[in-house]
């Protein structure tokens, strides 16, 4: 089996979507790698994340708002033969995003971007009580790159 490069957004968009969780990479201002996963929402072009107003990420996200996203799915162990080891191999599909984090303060917009996400796990919208919104910090990736890659499906 060959690797192939997925060249189409529709096919990456289609990976993306089959992800429940998704891993965003950065850099410290010491210029190390930090990695987190994190659940997401997207809609209309644009990538949803969030979470707590203070801490590691939005420190980090303060200085340096560029990320790339990893995505990955259907992982399926295959061999050619199961005595050999380097016949051993994963079939997947993945894409790496790679874009500039914006973050999101207004109250309606923190909402509606709450609820893309929501809507990715519960299939609806909520309400949200004021300290709640004011207590999380949605951010969100628009302009972003996508390239993406897939063995064996």
């Amino acid at each position: 089996m060959r690797r192939r490069v997925i060249d189409t957004t529709e096919e990456m968009l289609e990976v993306i979507s089959r992800c429940d969780v998704c891993y965003v990479s950065m850099v410290t201002p010491e210029g190390l790698p930090y990695v987190v996963p994190m659940n997401f929402g997207f809609s209309d072009g644009v990538l949803i994340l969030h979470g707590a107003r203070e801490g590691m990420k939005m420190n980090i996200l303060a200085k340096n708002p560029n990320v790339c996203i990893a995505f990955s799915t259907d992982h399926e162990l295959r061999y050619q033969h199961e005595q050999v080891a380097c016949s051993w191999s994963m079939k997947y599909r993945s894409v790496l995003l790679s874009g500039k984090v914006e973050m999101i303060h207004d109250f309606d917009e923190k909402v509606s971007a709450l609820n893309i996400i929501m809507r990715k796990y519960a299939g609806r919208d909520f309400t949200y009580s004021p300290p709640a919104v004011r207590e999380v910090q949605p951010f969100k990736i628009t302009g972003f790159k996508l390239t993406g890659r897939a063995y064996g499906v």
